[in-house]
């Protein structure tokens, strides 16, 4: 019972931090409609600006807003300074729908190497806050520690935030209406290139709070060749694919379902199939439902 209680608590908190990625990507999606590659290279660079605030104020409560602050600062740089003008010339030929994507990759390839020029390739160190061990009930503890509370808290904080955002503020139907309609949106006076630059500085602050939080999870590690960041991307796209990439929740759904499901084979199948796993059940997702879990209607294709 308690191997199953502890298994359904892993799954939970990994999909939290899934959900994250996965958001970020649903952002840069229905504002540019691009796959950003390249968010797993921001929201490694913000985690270590916050690196730089702990080694320097020793305070992990200062340094996690200030990563969730550079991940959307940098972020809305590239948008305004590169992603902005390669659409506008990436907007017609056959290889206009490709061509960022492409973009995003290279992208993630150089943020990396800016990390390991400025902090090297050795891994730093990001100590968790809170506790991780385990809360404890008679003589078993439970995979849910301080920590973990934390970070479950934390995402159903941002995601309920980010739905506020979409759904009741005329900032959340302009960045629908930029992403559905940009023609007809600047003609009804939307400023469509900045409320993208909005999509993507949204999306930045949530990469830089998943990776904060995945690496205070995790042993604390942090390197540009860190593999929990590049499982972190896989795993967040798989998630926002499965549960639809126009839809918040959808992307939230994704990522829990996606980390349950890992979770339970890790513990009872074995961990070499945990990889597999993921891109099996996106597989079955996509044949029973095309557009993702949370899909939009037809009607609403840009």
């Amino acid at each position: 019972m308690f191997q199953l209680l502890n298994t359904f608590l892993i799954g939970i908190t990994a999909g939290s931090i899934y959900s994250l990625m996965a958001i970020s990507m649903v952002l840069v999606w229905r504002s540019t409609r691009v796959v950003n590659f390249a968010q797993a290279g921001l929201a490694m660079l913000s985690t270590y600006f916050g690196y730089e605030i702990i080694h320097r104020f020793d305070s992990y409560w200062i340094a996690l807003p200030v990563a969730m602050i550079a991940g959307a600062l940098v972020a809305a740089g590239i948008e305004l300074i590169f992603m902005r003008l390669l659409l506008k010339h990436s907007s017609q030929g056959a290889i206009a729908s490709i061509a960022p994507i492409i973009a995003t990759l290279g992208l993630l390839g150089l943020i990396k190497s800016i990390i390991g020029y400025f902090w090297g390739n050795q891994d730093v160190i990001i100590e968790s806050p809170l506790s991780n061990v385990g809360f404890t009930i008679g003589t078993q503890t439970l995979a849910l520690s301080p920590m973990k509370t934390f970070i479950i808290a934390a995402v159903v904080f941002m995601v309920l935030v980010l739905t506020f955002i979409f759904q009741r503020t005329n900032l959340g139907l302009a960045l629908r209406a930029s992403a559905y309609a940009p023609e007809i949106s600047r003609l009804a006076g939307i400023k469509v290139d900045l409320v993208r630059t909005v999509g993507w500085a949204l999306a930045g602050a949530a990469g830089g709070a998943a990776g904060m939080l995945q690496t205070a999870n995790g042993n604390g590690a942090l390197s540009p060749d860190s593999l929990e960041f590049s499982l972190l991307l896989a795993f967040g796209f798989i998630a926002a694919v499965i549960g639809g990439l126009d839809s918040l929740i959808g992307a939230v759904i994704g990522a829990l379902l996606l980390g349950l499901v890992l979770a339970f084979v890790l513990t009872y199948v074995g961990g070499s199939l945990v990889f597999i796993t993921a891109f099996v059940l996106l597989l079955v997702v996509l044949l029973i439902r095309p557009g993702g879990l949370i899909s939009q209607k037809a009607g609403r294709r840009a």
